[in-house]
C-alpha cells in the first residue's frame, strides 16, 4: 500500500488534496501533519478524522517534528505561508517567511531523503521576476487588463500566459524567492539522493471552504466579504479594478499527481500548473459577478499600487497539457458558484477563518 504524506494537510489545499486522493485511490494511505495556526484548520482536521486519515501536529520548520513521522513513499508539500507581502506588510516577520517557506523545505528534504520517498513541491507563479511584468503594455477590455499584442513581448509571454522559460530572476517577493529557493534546493537533493522530485508551480488555487483571509485566497475572501458587507477596495492601477489572475480547482491537480507519483515520467521536473485565459478573471469582473449573484454594492478604490502588484498573471500550462496529458477540468464559473454557495451557507465563516 501507498503511503502520502502532506503537509499543511489542513489547510485548504492540503485538505482538498487530501480528501481526493482518499476517495479516488486504492490501496492508498493518506495522513499529514499540520501547526494549525490557521484559524479554520481545526475544523478540517475533524473531517479528515472521519473519512479515516490520520493528522498530526507538527511544525515543518522542526526537524525533530519531521523526523517523528512515519515512513512515506511521497510527500506532497502543500504548506506554506503564501502571501506576496508578508515579511513586508507590517503583519509578518520576514524570517518567518524564510523559516516556514525554505527553512520548512530542507526540513522536509532531509526527511524524503533519510526515508527515499518521492516529493512533489506544490510551488507559485510568484517565482516569476515582476519587473518585465509589470512593464507589459496591457489595455482594459471589459473590466479587465490584458496584454497588447504588438509588442515586443520578454522570452517566456505570449497572449497565453506565462511559460516555465520565463526568468524567475529578483525582484520576485521574499515569499516568491523563498519558494524558488525551495525548488532549487529539491531539485538538488532529489540529484543527490537519488529520489524524485516533481515541482507545480500553480496559479491562484481556489475553492469552497478556503480560508476568507486575503493572503489565502483573493476569490474566496472577496464573495465571503461581498456577502458579509465587509468592506472592499480596489488597489492600485487607477482603482479599477481591471487586474487579472487566473483561477484553479486544487482538485484539478489531481489526476497530475496521480500520474507524478505512479513513475510516469516527463522530459522536465518544473511544470506550470493553472487556469490560464479560459480561467482568469478580473476584480472588477468579480465584482461584476458577486453583483448578479447578490446584489450591487460599492467598492471604494485606492489608485496607490503596492509592492509587487501586477497588471496580469495568468499562467501557461501548455507544458503539463503536452507531457502530462494534464487537462484543466472545473471552470472559473463553477469555482465561484461552489465558494458562493459555502459563503451563503456558512455565515459566520469570516469570523471563523480569520485572525
Amino acid at each position: 500500500m501507498m503511503r502520502i504524506l502532506i503537509t499543511g494537510i489542513c489547510g485548504f489545499v492540503g485538505n482538498a488534496l487530501a480528501i481526493g486522493l482518499r476517495e479516488n485511490l486504492e490501496s492508498v494511505e493518506v495522513l499529514g501533519f499540520d501547526n494549525f495556526v490557521r484559524p479554520g484548520s481545526e475544523l478540517n482536521r475533524l473531517a479528515l478524522q472521519k473519512l479515516g486519515i490520520t493528522v498530526r501536529h507538527g511544525d515543518l520548520r522542526m526537524a525533530s517534528d519531521m523526523e517523528a513521522l512515519p515512513n512515506a513513499d511521497w510527500v506532497i508539500d502543500a504548506a506554506a505561508n503564501p502571501s506576496v507581502l508578508a515579511g513586508i506588510d507590517g503583519q509578518s516577520s520576514s524570517r518567518q517567511v524564510v523559516e516556514n517557506n525554505l527553512g520548512g523545505t530542507v526540513n522536509i528534504l532531509e526527511y524524503c531523503k533519510a526515508h527515499h520517498a518521492g516529493l512533489i513541491l506544490l510551488s507559485t507563479s510568484r517565482v516569476y521576476s515582476i519587473p518585465q511584468l509589470s512593464s507589459l503594455k496591457v489595455e482594459e477590455l471589459d473590466g479587465a487588463y490584458r496584454p497588447m499584442a504588438n509588442q515586443a513581448f520578454p522570452l517566456g509571454i505570449t497572449l497565453s500566459g506565462v511559460a516555465e522559460n520565463y526568468t524567475t530572476s529578483p525582484p520576485v517577493s521574499l515569499y516568491g524567492s523563498a519558494k524558488l529557493a525551495s525548488e532549487c534546493l529539491a531539485l538538488e537533493y532529489g540529484q543527490a539522493f537519488d529520489f524524485p522530485v516533481w515541482i507545480d508551480r500553480c496559479g491562484v488555487l481556489a475553492g469552497a471552504g478556503q480560508f476568507g483571509r486575503l493572503d489565502q485566497g483573493i476569490f474566496s475572501f472577496w464573495i465571503n466579504s461581498w456577502v458579509r458587507q465587509r468592506p472592499l477596495k480596489y488597489i492600485g492601477f487607477n482603482g479599477r479594478g481591471g487586474q487579472v489572475r487566473d483561477c484553479l480547482d486544487p482538485c484539478d491537480l489531481l489526476p497530475l499527481l496521480r500520474k507524478q507519483m505512479s513513475g510516469d515520467t516527463a522530459q522536465h521536473r518544473i511544470c506550470n500548473v493553472g487556469g490560464g485565459v479560459e480561467n482568469s478573471i478580473s476584480l472588477a469582473q468579480l465584482s461584476a459577478w458577486c453583483a448578479d449573484r447578490f446584489g450591487p454594492r460599492e467598492v471604494a478604490a485606492d489608485p496607490n499600487s503596492r509592492p509587487f502588484d501586477i497588471p496580469w498573471m495568468v499562467l501557461d500550462s501548455t507544458r503539463a497539457m503536452e507531457e502530462w496529458n494534464w487537462q484543466l477540468a472545473t471552470s472559473i464559473e463553477t469555482v465561484l458558484e461552489r465558494i458562493a454557495d459555502h459563503a451563503e451557507s456558512h455565515p459566520d465563516w469570516l469570523e471563523v477563518s480569520a485572525s
